[in-house]
């Protein structure tokens, strides 16, 4: 029981971490709908599911033995999530004030299947997080350990991360924190996409150092 309760914190810093995941999910809540964002929120955890499971598998191990493919899903990874920065970018030069008698005005609707899609993809597209999880599962799993307990911690950081995602939509889905993104919307989105475009550049850093 001790070392489910050490992988769930070490998950929770990990979560904590703000990265591209947080910043999908907080600006789709506050920029579209909680429901928009609870959406994403459920792509985000697939990603971490089929992340994770991955590990278990023993992925990570894969990516140490062919450097290839690591830089192949480095390389994708990288530029999926410089595209995505781009995007966000181009948003925010023609957004314009969406404030009107200090109430906010109606955001552009984006469907729910899009954003599931997108946090999926966003997640996806950092190689990163198999590694983390390898090295999480490599630490408290031991050969030994009966397949049960090894999908039981599975279970533990996909509803993790289930969990910390949907209070992250909740939040900023509240008024008062679409009412700030209304305002500072441009500034926000601005600094996502260079946010996003500069983990894409170290996913590209990353397979650049693996290719030498």
């Amino acid at each position: 029981m001790g070392f489910f309760l050490t992988v769930a914190l070490v998950q929770l810093i990990a979560l904590l971490s703000p990265g591209p995941d947080f910043l999908f999910v907080s600006q789709g809540a506050a920029r579209h709908s909680r429901r928009v964002a609870m959406a994403g929120v459920v792509g985000i955890t697939l990603g971490v599911a089929f992340w994770s499971g991955l590990a278990l598998a023993g992925l990570h191990l894969l990516f140490q033995r062919l450097a290839w493919l690591q830089r192949a899903v480095s390389l994708a990874g990288g530029l999926y999530l410089i595209w995505i920065g781009l995007q966000m970018l181009r948003a925010a030069l023609r957004r314009p004030v969406q404030v009107s008698d200090g109430e906010l005005a109606p955001l552009l609707p984006r469907s729910a299947g899009k954003a599931l899609r997108q946090g999926l993809l966003t997640n996806l597209a950092n190689p990163k997080v198999v590694i983390y999880f390898g090295s999480i599962f490599s630490a408290f799993v031991g050969g030994h350990s009966a397949v049960a307990v090894r999908w039981e911690l599975w279970l533990l950081v996909v509803l993790e991360t289930l969990a910390w995602f949907s209070v992250v939509a909740i939040v900023f889905g509240l008024p008062a924190m679409r009412s700030w993104y209304a305002r500072m919307g441009r500034v926000l989105d601005g600094v996502a996409g260079a946010v996003f475009g500069l983990f894409g550049l170290e996913l590209l850093w990353r397979a650049r150092q693996v290719a030498g």
